[in-house]
């Protein structure tokens, strides 16, 4: 199987100059449901992923147990209180959901949602009931198990970003690689994003990419929340899944190699990623490059 290398020219194509005539619309509006009691933290670096890749207005939805810390916590996104079951997120949140589904240009699923069956059962409502491309993190992926047929029957486009231990959960592969993600894609009509050392993409055409950045110090709790709302904010821009897959792993690995270059591996954090990310953006989008 070839794997091709993802580079910084392919990232950078992108990206595209902003009108001077725009307004948050043109940027996508990006639907997050993540967290849940004792899990804050995913839902925010989700959420600011987002907003630091451009996305025009990011709506954050979280369960009522945890809505007042990050409403606190977050200024830029608008965040939305759910219904919820034991501090988790459960199916009559779809009705809240309605209107901003709607709405939505792209949808982010699962980023500490705990694991349930209210939550497996809500997961595969928002798979249905989505008019927009998807991406499926953490627990949104948990909640396939034993569902992956309902990836066939999904309208709109899906990414699953899932590491080694989730898509081992999910396929019943003891290690999982390149070639399965590829199998995998290409049965369920899906993008797999398998995070690792070097991130690899899979899509349903069988084509297979290689991230090239990145470094240890990412491995951290958080970082695969920020890759998440980074990915959710470029498909709610516009650009394709295969596309807002690949470029997203290398901007979130080239943040991390800056936080790398600037503070070292041990000490990084996500929190110091999610600032590096701008940087990132404007570097490949200047007229310098």
């Amino acid at each position: 199987m070839d794997i091709i290398d993802y580079t910084a020219e392919r990232a950078r194509s992108v990206l595209s100059p902003r009108p001077a005539e725009s307004h948050k619309d043109h940027f996508g509006r990006v639907l997050a449901v993540c967290g849940c009691k004792g899990y804050t933290g995913a839902a925010w670096f989700a959420a600011m992923g987002a907003v630091r890749t451009g996305a025009g207005v990011v709506t954050l939805a979280v369960p009522a147990s945890i809505y007042p810390i990050l409403a606190v916590k977050l200024n830029e996104p608008v965040v939305l209180s759910l219904p919820d079951a034991d501090g988790k997120l459960c199916p009559s949140a779809l009705d809240v959901l309605e209107s901003s589904l709607h709405r939505a240009d792209a949808l982010l699923v699962g980023p500490g949602l705990g694991r349930s069956e209210d939550v497996t059962a809500a997961v595969l409502e928002l798979l249905e009931r989505a008019a927009c491309p998807i991406v499926l993190d953490a627990d949104g992926i948990n909640a396939l198990g034993g569902h992956i047929d309902v990836l066939q029957h999904t309208a709109h486009p899906v990414i699953l970003t899932p590491h080694g231990g989730e898509f081992a959960r999910l396929t019943g592969l003891t290690h999982p690689d390149a070639a399965d993600a590829s199998r995998f894609a290409q049965e369920n009509r899906c993008v797999v994003l398998l995070k690792s050392h070097r991130t690899v993409v899979a899509v349903p055409d069988g084509s297979v990419s290689r991230n090239t950045t990145g470094n240890p110090g990412m491995a951290k709790g958080g970082s695969g929340d920020v890759l998440a709302g980074m990915i959710l904010a470029l498909l709610g821009q516009g650009v394709p899944p295969l596309d807002a897959a690949r470029a997203g792993a290398w901007f979130h690995g080239r943040a991390g190699d800056r936080c790398a270059n600037r503070i070292g591996e041990y000490g990084m954090t996500p929190t110091d990623m999610l600032d590096e990310i701008p940087a990132v953006l404007h570097y490949l989008n200047s007229k310098e490059w």
